[in-house]
Parts: structure tokens; sequence; C-alpha cells
């Protein structure tokens, strides 16, 4: 049969039209595909949890897609193990408590198997604004991600969801718009972000846990955007915390919802 060009662009059009259209209202949305994120769509996804992720650039996996300086080869200690046996990654024992797994591999099969779960993800999705009624976050305000490079005056949508997790890393993309809209209210010491800080791999992995909580009503954070909200150190391409802060910050929803 011969293809018509027209068929291929129809079928595109109408099958992203109906995923986008599905995804206006959901459980939880995930502000950035990096490990954190991913890993907090898989298990909100593996417990019936509509969950939708956004992430503005082109590609996932945030910091773990480029390893350390562009060796795409990461640090797993040990405590992290279980999730990657979990989601079959392939990991070697290094010394003593560390071990490395290749990137690639890792965000392949960490996506993989949160779409399998169900997560939806859109890429090339930036977050301009949030929705908040009655003192809670209740939602998102999207474009396009080239709108907002190219500079281009066009209005956004919204999607609704009765969760948000601030996954976006070292810039903490949406807990930075709630504090410019609601200056003092944020759930820190300062009542603001307090800044990441210097690097420090142990204690920056340890805090990412302790700093992965709910910072608003109805916003999360989790990853590195836990420790640049709550003054932690930065702690480089060693991502067992990274992975561990997204099971605890779904659990943390997964509660609440019960």
């Amino acid at each position: 049969m011969e293809l018509n060009e027209i068929t291929i662009t129809t079928a595109i059009i109408e099958k992203y039209f109906n995923k986008l259209k599905g995804a206006l209202v959901s459980d939880v949305a995930i502000v950035g595909g990096g490990p954190s994120g991913l890993i907090a769509g898989y298990y909100l996804s593996k417990n019936n949890i509509k969950t939708v992720l956004f992430e503005r650039k082109l590609s996932i996996g945030g910091g773990m897609w480029g390893g350390g300086m562009q060796f795409n080869e990461i640090v797993i200690q040990e405590e992290a193990l279980p999730l990657l046996q979990e989601l079959d990654v392939t990991y070697t024992h290094y010394n003593d408590t560390y071990y490395t797994a290749d990137a690639i591999e890792c965000v392949c099969a960490i996506t993989a198997k949160a779409i399998k779960a169900g997560l939806q993800i859109f890429n090339c999705i930036s977050v301009e604004d949030v929705m908040i009624h009655n003192d809670r976050i209740c939602g998102l305000v999207i474009n396009w991600s080239a709108v907002d490079i190219a500079k281009l005056h066009v209005d956004p949508l919204t999607v609704k969801s009765n969760y948000v997790i601030d996954s976006t890393g070292h810039d903490t993309e949406v807990v930075k718009v709630l504090v410019k809209k609601l200056p003092g209210q944020l759930n820190t010491p300062s009542g603001t972000i307090e800044g990441e800080k210097y690097m420090w791999a142990d204690k920056a992995e340890k805090l990412t846990l302790e700093n992965t909580k709910e910072v608003y009503h109805g916003l999360y954070v989790a990853g590195m955007a836990a420790n640049a909200v709550f003054g932690a150190p930065r702690m480089g391409p060693i991502f067992g915390g990274m992975l561990l802060s997204g099971k605890i910050v779904a659990e943390l929803i997964i509660g609440k919802k019960r």
C-alpha cells in the first residue's frame, strides 16, 4: 500500500491531541524529567495514581543523562541498589559500597518502566505559572518550550492536578514561581528558597532524602530541587539520593490519598 503523508500527519495530530486532552486533569503533575521525577512517576503510576510529567527539554533524564562531565557512567551507593534491581538496570560493583551503572541504560530503563506503569510524559513543555485556589496549588500553566525560548507573545494553557512535584533540579522552577507570587509562604526556615550550597556528596545525598517533602499545600519537592529549596549542598554524579527521593515523594503522596 502506498504511504500517504496526510494520513501520517493526521495520525500524529489525533493521537497526541487525545493524549494531551486526557492529561488535562490528573492526580499528580510532575515538573522535570530527571531521575527523581521519573522514579516518582513510576511509583505513583504503579499504584494506579494518574500522573503526568512535563519536561521542558527535548530529552528526559536530567543530570543523569550526561553522567559526570559527559562521561556517561554514574555512581550509585548500596542503599539504592534495590531500585536498580526492580527496574532491571545493570550495575557493577566498584568497591566498598560504590556501584556504577551506564547512564544511558539507567535513564532508558527507568523511563520504559514508568511509561509501562502508566506515566504520561510530555517533553518540550515548560511550566510558566501555577494555579492556586483556596490557598492550595491545584494545577500548572504550561506552554511550548520553544515559545519561551523565542520569547513569543503566545498565551499558555492550563492543566489541573491535585498534587504537584517540583523535580526541576537546581532551578526549582515551580517553587520559584510560587515564591514570586506568594512571598514568605514557603515551608522553609526563611519562608523562601534557601539556595543551593557547595559540593559535599555525602551530606547532600543524606539531606536529599530529608528535604523531600511538602513545601506548600499540594506542592512537593524532590531530588536536587529539594536540596536547593532547603539550602543543602550539591552532590554531583552520584544518583542514589535522586532515585530514593523520587520514591519517597511518591510514597508521601500515596499516603495522603489512602
